[in-house]
């Protein structure tokens, strides 16, 4: 990690639907563009993805995607619209930014969530992507959302009953209980599932060896009720992808260097995706 910075410029976006996109730049203004897509869906950008960059060669790019970090209106707020907050609103928010910061091409840096949009960003704007670096790769598709709040289960398996508990009986889809419970109008009932459902992503990370106790769990308040509202409006939908639509338009990545990054252990995700 290099050294930390500050952003040297920053604003609110405005995408359309009412909402506001938190942008920042750091590094070097004549840089090499490069674009840190954070994950979650609903994690907001972490500062200290500023250090993953040389901030000299780099003009680094960092944005709170829709609902979330300093972006507004924000999820954590159940008079919050959802249905205005997709894949597709943030493929567009996306080239917005770029085309609002004069950047012809960048890199796209991220990981778990981040890896999946910066695919699918890649995949429509590819004579846009200079590069990709992607860390924690999935495509999330359905299995792979499957084996991140149900698979892997068979390795924290009293976590998993504890995740599971918090949906009533009777509720075959995990998911979309989870996002009933988070647009409940008992703030009990919003909290409870929000640090329940961190509890479980705290306990798959539990086993890198670079892993941060209750990094999930540990947010604000308002970032934890905003992560899992998101999180479980997009895994319900399936991401608004269909089955294999990375995977089946990848030729569009001809040509566009890339590296994927995955660790044995990183749960999050099955090995086969990368």
């Amino acid at each position: 990690m290099y050294p930390p910075i500050e952003s040297y410029r920053h604003g609110m976006l405005d995408v359309g639907d009412g909402n506001l996109v938190y942008w920042e730049e750091c590094g070097s203004p004549q840089g090499k563009p490069a674009l840190v897509v954070h994950g979650g869906p609903g994690s907001g950008r972490a500062p200290g993805s500023r250090q993953l960059f040389d901030p000299e060669p780099y003009r680094i790019v960092l944005f709170d995607q829709r609902g979330c970090g300093r972006s507004t209106p924000h999820a954590s707020d159940p008079a919050t619209e959802m249905r205005h907050n997709t894949t597709h609103h943030l493929l567009s928010d996306m080239e917005l930014l770029r085309e609002h910061l004069g950047i012809e091409r960048w890199l796209l840096y991220g990981g778990s969530w981040g890896s999946t949009l910066i695919l699918a960003n890649a995949e429509r704007y590819p004579h846009r992507t200079s590069e990709i670096v992607l860390c924690g790769v999935t495509m999330s598709r359905r299995r792979e959302i499957d084996w991140l709040y149900r698979g892997v289960g068979r390795f924290f398996p009293e976590q998993w009953e504890r995740f599971r508990a918090v949906v009533p009986e009777g509720e075959r889809d995990l998911l979309a209980g989870y996002a009933r419970l988070m647009e409940h109008p008992d703030p009990g009932v919003r909290t409870r599932a929000a640090v329940e459902w961190c509890a479980w992503e705290d306990a798959v990370i539990s086993l890198e060896p670079n892993g941060v106790p209750n990094a999930y769990s540990d947010r604000p308040s308002d970032a934890l009720l905003a992560l899992v509202r998101i999180c479980a409006h997009y895994f319900s939908h399936g991401m608004w992808l269909d089955a294999d639509e990375l995977l089946r338009n990848a030729d569009r990545l001809a040509g566009i260097p890339g590296v994927l990054i995955h660790g044995s252990v990183d749960l999050s995700g099955p090995l086969e995706t990368p």
